[in-house]
């Protein structure tokens, strides 16, 4: 097939900066992908083929990688890596010998990438339209909505299994090939996905969730058996009964998958989302006799929660915004009935009022929770204005006054709290009486 002319001005041109004159330079990966599927193109990736580490540098171009000949084009900071093909040798995605030479050819170095719609490549000027180099039937596969894996060397690397559930959560009409779908279970078997270091699964996991429909990565992980070596607190939902009064999907993994895709179309941050895929997670031990009542699995929750997160590491923000999430959410849907003390005792369990960035996304992990169920997903959520108002009620007390006036009493330590907890709770009864009065009126 015949490449287009590479040939541009140096202000536009990517390969202006040529380490050398036999280097051929190439777009591949997600650029081209996006741009034949008409998706906006952010980044940009190019493969080098015929080039060298030393040709690189004396072009300009900065080394950035240690396992891989990757460099950073001085003037656009791109990513550019010379073609290589991979061996494995060991478990886990790190067990890989890397060759880079320049015999490497573009379809060799195509090989060796994960789905066949991402082993397109385009020459340096192409702009969606035109020909591109297809060996592997990439652009059959995107025209037939189709995640399908290039090759054996799939199974070589246990975080494919990963991005192809993440790529079925990104590309929500896309189907898994039955082919691929079959490696995939196959690695699992073989313990490849248990070799995955936490912060690579904790990165793929996160990328996930901030997709379009994020519960289809879950499905596909479970249909495949990598959720349960993952993530065996989630996985072990399925199957797991509610009660229907509150629940009408009943399964409280169905319940889960609703939860996350609601947490999408809210727009919701990676922290709430987090919270969202792991409120429930106490429901996966309610003993059998309790069933479908789920009482006291707030707490077993979030004990459960502890651990997902040491062994994911996952981040600060996520974790603690997930623990107020997972032994809160029923309180907060009953907050509608309780009274200003009350009011207060929870904002300050959730540390709303030293936190009240979190504490929204607090409230819409629950909002995501209470609309995530069967038939319910356009209803409204009075919870979170109500609760938004009356920490705005709390915060506006003028705790300075307060603290100053105790002081004057003599009051010490523990009594100011005390003066200042009562202000907040007299506030928030005010305001409450106001809300009976005039319950059309806007929230404070």
């Amino acid at each position: 097939m015949r490449w287009p002319s590479t040939t541009s001005s140096r202000s536009r041109n990517p390969t202006a900066c040529r380490p050398a004159e036999a280097v051929r330079i190439y777009q591949v990966g997600g650029a081209v992908r996006d741009a034949l599927l008409g998706r906006p193109v952010h980044d940009r990736d190019w493969v080098v083929v015929g080039g060298t580490p030393e040709a690189m540098v004396a072009a300009g171009y900065q080394p950035v990688g240690r396992d891989f000949p990757v460099f950073l084009h001085p003037e656009t900071r791109e990513e550019y890596a010379l073609a290589r093909t991979e061996r494995k040798s060991g478990r886990g995605y790190r067990g890989f010998v890397v060759h880079a030479s320049p015999e490497v050819t573009l379809e060799e170095d195509l090989a060796r990438r994960d789905l066949t719609i991402n082993a397109i490549a385009a020459g340096a000027d192409w702009t969606g339209v035109g020909a591109v180099f297809d060996p592997y039937n990439g652009v059959a596969d995107l025209k037939a909505r189709v995640l399908r894996h290039v090759g054996p060397a799939f199974a070589e690397d246990p975080v494919r299994i990963l991005r192809v559930a993440r790529f079925a959560a990104r590309f929500t009409d896309f189907s898994v090939a039955p082919e691929t779908l079959a490696l995939m279970r196959a690695m699992v078997a073989a313990g490849e996905v248990q070799a995955l270091v936490p912060e690579r699964v904790w990165q793929e996991l996160a990328r996930g969730l901030m997709e379009a429909a994020p519960s289809r990565m879950l499905q596909v992980l479970r249909e495949c058996g990598a959720l349960a070596v993952l993530l065996p607190e989630v996985e072990r939902l399925w199957g797991v009964p509610q009660r229907a009064d509150y629940h009408p999907e009943v399964d409280t993994g169905a319940h889960l998958l609703l939860v996350l895709d609601m947490a999408a179309r809210l727009q919701a941050s990676l922290p709430a989302r987090f919270a969202c895929l792991t409120h429930d997670l106490g429901k996966g031990t309610t003993p059998a006799h309790v069933l479908p009542r789920h009482i006291g699995h707030e707490g077993r929750g979030a004990r459960l929660l502890q651990g997902v997160c040491e062994r994911l590491r996952v981040p600060t923000d996520c974790r603690e915004t997930a623990d107020v999430v997972a032994r809160e959410h029923g309180n907060i849907h009953r907050c509608l009935t309780l009274d200003a003390s009350a009011l207060l005792r929870l904002l300050e369990r959730c540390d709303a009022l030293r936190k009240p960035a979190r504490f929204a996304d607090v409230l819409l992990a629950c909002e995501c929770d209470a609309r995530g169920r069967g038939g319910l997903q356009d209803s409204a959520y009075p919870q979170r204005p109500h609760l938004a108002g009356a920490l705005r009620v709390a915060q506006a007390v003028c705790t300075a006054e307060i603290a100053a006036q105790a002081a004057a009493d003599g009051k010490k330590g523990p009594q100011v709290g005390e003066a200042i907890a009562t202000a907040r709770a007299q506030a928030l009864r005010d305001w409450l009486a106001a809300q009976i009065k005039s319950p059309n009126a806007p929230s404070a």
